[in-house]
């Protein structure tokens, strides 16, 4: 069984011959240290997809050759803004580096190592006038978006044997990201009818870039990248989200269900407890990451309150692994049952941190192959 048969048989309920061995890669700092003690293969560095680790299946996120992943749909077609300005340094030191962006904003960054980076001033800023500028650089139709030689990928990518996704969207996170959380969380109170016309925007914007994507290539599921929660619960709140994004996500996912897409996941990290029912509701399929952290996110309470319906991905602390064999198995055993049912793929549940050795993981897909 290849592991596009395998993921589908997990998700419907069906018989996989085994569980596979996966992961959401690691940070850029892992990848240094694994390099240090012996890691054979292509790292990646300074990414944070991969690496293709051996004893695992192969990566869901990133191409096997490295060229592409989700992020780019995979070296096909980019999804991303695209402005006109250009990158801007501002000041540097040994330590940061302060850059203006593309859009204006201004974003003072680390040079030693990852960390979230300091926002001077955001690229979108909360009026219809930035508005206007920022939405310019989302043409789903414009044809330079296709990465040279896709023609060629899409045969690669077509034939492939292991599961992967594509670049579903964003309502939610990459206003976020350009707007601020403080920017984001005052505009629907500010100007609802902004706020609306932005999340409007952005549906079909990502309806648009994709048909002609999913009527060349077939894929696993559709990724949609939100993190619209933190650790206390969501950035949002439900009344928010019945009045913005339910009847737009409701249009997204049924239309890649028509376009052949089976399954479509929502990615937020964080307490998502509050918008896990609203989701279920709007018909995602899978929800990704299930991160534990210090609220103790549990796939096996959400299966019990939840059901079937409650398709997940991830949900393994990853702090755990470099606590040794005894806690990487306290961590696993109780997840056994509700793997067995179908509907979830345990897996770290977010990248692995560089407090994490080579050894150290290495131990942990041994003992996860033992428990499933």
């Amino acid at each position: 069984m290849n592991g596009r048969r395998r993921f589908d048989e997990i998700m419907s309920y069906g018989s996989p011959d085994r569980m596979p061995v996966l992961y959401f890669g690691t940070w850029p700092e892992t990848k240094v240290r694994w390099k240090k003690e012996g890691f054979k293969g292509v790292l990646m560095e300074g990414d944070n997809a991969g690496p293709q680790f051996p004893g695992m299946d192969t990566d869901w996120e990133s191409s096997p050759d490295c060229k592409g992943n989700i992020w780019n749909n995979h070296g096909l077609l980019e999804p991303w803004p695209r402005p006109e300005g250009k990158w801007e340094t501002l000041e540097e030191d040994a330590e940061t580096r302060t850059v203006r962006t593309p859009f204006g904003g201004i974003v003072q960054s680390s040079k030693t190592g990852t960390s979230i980076s300091h926002t001077i001033k955001h690229d979108l800023e909360p009026n219809r006038e930035s508005w206007e500028v920022y939405r310019k650089s989302l043409d789903p139709l414009d044809s330079t978006r296709w990465f040279p030689g896709w023609e060629a990928r899409v045969e690669q990518i077509n034939s492939r044997e292991h599961m992967t996704c594509f670049f579903g969207g964003s309502l939610f996170g990459r206003l976020r990201d350009a707007l601020g959380v403080e920017g984001i969380s005052y505009l629907p109170f500010d100007d609802p009818a902004l706020y609306e016309e932005m999340i409007e925007f952005h549906t079909e914007y990502y309806i648009a870039l994709n048909k002609p994507l999913l009527e060349k290539v077939s894929f696993d599921f559709a990724y949609i990248f939100e993190d619209c929660c933190f650790n206390t619960g969501p950035l949002l709140s439900p009344d928010l989200y019945r009045t913005y994004y339910d009847k737009r996500y409701r249009r997204m996912i049924d239309f890649y269900h028509k376009m052949g897409v089976k399954y479509v996941l929502i990615d937020s990290d964080g307490k998502i407890d509050d918008l896990l029912p609203l989701w279920l509701e709007s018909g995602f399929d899978i929800i990704f990451p299930i991160e534990v952290g210090t609220w103790k996110g549990s796939p096996s309470a959400f299966r019990k309150k939840y059901g079937k319906q409650m398709r997940m991905m991830g949900g393994v602390d990853k702090h755990v692994i470099p606590l040794g064999e005894k806690a990487i198995r306290a961590e696993l055993e109780p997840l056994r049952d509700i793997a067995a049912e179908g509907g979830f793929i345990p897996m770290p549940d977010h990248r692995i941190p560089p407090d994490c050795s080579l050894n150290q993981f290495r131990k942990y897909i041994e003992i996860f192959k033992e428990v499933f």
